[in-house]
């Protein structure tokens, strides 16, 4: 499996917090309208990134102790 596909996980995990996060904070700087659907685009982001970090780690460690 080699180690780029579990940091390839990670980094995607970590671009998508990064929008969680983002969408919230320009919500509140008026820089976007305030919406239901941005608000749950944005928490999807942050969860399923935290996720993908989460499986990515797993399994990089997985994957060097193997």
């Amino acid at each position: 499996m080699g180690a780029s596909r579990p940091l390839i996980i990670v980094g995607i995990g970590f671009l998508l917090v990064v929008v969680g996060f983002v969408g919230p904070v320009l919500m509140v700087l008026g820089l976007a309208p305030v919406s239901l659907w941005l608000s749950f685009v944005s928490h999807t982001a942050s969860v399923g990134g935290l996720f993908l970090g989460l499986v990515g780690s797993a399994m990089y460690v997985g994957g060097r102790q193997g």
